[in-house]
């Protein structure tokens, strides 16, 4: 007798089943659109113009420095420096500039629309990352919810953080594969790009230490010697153009009293816990960014995330945490993103349902506020 094995070809997928970690895809694309609906609604009434709404904050000095270029000399007010585009790294306006030139689109247009889609290479490069170090399922939950991280609104508006968090989150995963060359220029592109690409690089001469020391791996030296090149890059140009070798960081304390202090974190819990009616709402904003954190932080190191990962984590949120007045709010506390990653793969079910529940609020929040007022800068 002859038996017939049945086999059962499995489903094919739908087209949006085949975008990589597509949950957190068209999570964050319906946020994107839900955000740009409520902003033409409002338009019907205000008149601005929805790409003038969305042109705000940091969008507006990006546009600055695409428009009228970095000034030759640090503008002065009372005798102190003047907030300038010189503020802002060149990366991202000169991704828009190039852009702009090559589509015939307004460079705010552009500026919106790359935000946007590098929003999304962020979520894919989230999954990808954790992926390579846990399983395919929390990947997905860790993508999901760096999609509704009360940070995300930015990426609704004219900010970099889309293309600074996918550079540093490939770069890490080039780090975790040993690719010492791609782990280099991704790096040397981020410190171009914002300050926190000088955490990458110290992350990945901290991986050279480790890979030397136990596998005597000296070509792995090549990831932090090329890592922080755009820095160095744009200091020396700002010293050239300006004739001033701190002209950022003197731009950044004149124009916008920023500047590195240990005891501000400590500052902030000390003031809402002595009186927690006091603070304004940035300062509430900042306590609640610092708490949340620190016990991020907690769970990162109970999880044993990967050493390039943890330590780029815990530099990230050191970083921002002594940055005065910036601090740790929800879009500096998204690009120490291994804090997401961590809490997806602590948490399931239930709890990973009600943190995506309670983001998303705080999302809705800190988009409004954003959008409606200048109580708290983003």
């Amino acid at each position: 007798m002859s038996s017939e094995v049945a086999t059962t070809m499995p489903p094919t997928p739908h087209l949006w089943q085949r975008i990589p970690y597509y949950r957190a895809v068209l999570t964050y694309s319906a946020i994107r659109l839900v955000t740009l609906s409520l902003v033409a609604i409002t338009n019907l009434f205000s008149h601005n113009g929805i790409v003038k709404d969305l042109s705000t904050w940091d969008g507006a000095w990006f546009l600055r420095a695409i428009y009228r270029g970095y000034p030759s000399h640090l503008p002065l007010i009372d005798g102190h420096v003047a907030a300038n585009p010189i503020a802002l790294f060149p990366l991202f306006p000169l991704c828009i500039r190039g852009l702009s030139d090559v589509t015939r689109l307004s460079a705010p247009v552009v500026g919106l629309w790359l935000s946007a889609l590098s929003g999304v290479v962020a979520v894919i490069a989230i999954g990808a990352l954790s992926e390579e170090f846990t399983d395919r399922d929390r990947a997905q939950r860790a993508a999901l919810l760096f999609a509704v991280a009360p940070g995300s609104f930015v990426f609704s508006l004219i900010y970099n953080e889309g293309v600074v968090i996918s550079l540093l989150a490939f770069g890490l995963l080039a780090l975790l594969r040993r690719r010492w060359l791609v782990a280099g220029v991704i790096g040397a592109f981020a410190s171009a790009a914002s300050p926190i690409g000088l955490v990458f690089a110290a992350t990945a001469a901290l991986s050279s230490v480790v890979a030397i020391s136990n596998r005597r791996d000296w070509r792995s030296m090549v990831a932090p010697l090329l890592a922080p090149i755009g820095f160095v890059a744009w200091m020396g140009y700002l010293w050239a153009h300006t004739g001033t070798l701190r002209a950022w960081q003197l731009t950044e304390r004149g124009g916008w009293n920023s500047y590195p202090s240990l005891w501000y974190p400590f500052r902030i819990l000390a003031k809402f816990i002595t009186n927690p009616l006091s603070p304004t709402m940035t300062g509430q904003i900042l306590f609640f960014g610092t708490l949340v954190s620190i016990l991020g932080l907690i769970v990162l190191y109970r999880e044993h995330l990967p050493f390039e990962v943890t330590t780029y984590a815990t530099l990230a949120v050191f970083l921002f945490a002594i940055s005065q007045p910036v601090g740790l709010r929800p879009r500096f506390v998204m690009l120490a993103f291994p804090l997401a990653i961590a809490a997806a793969m602590r948490w399931s079910g239930t709890k990973y349902r009600l943190l995506v529940v309670v983001s998303l609020i705080l999302l809705a929040l800190m988009s409004y506020e954003t959008l409606t007022s200048y109580a708290v800068f983003p």
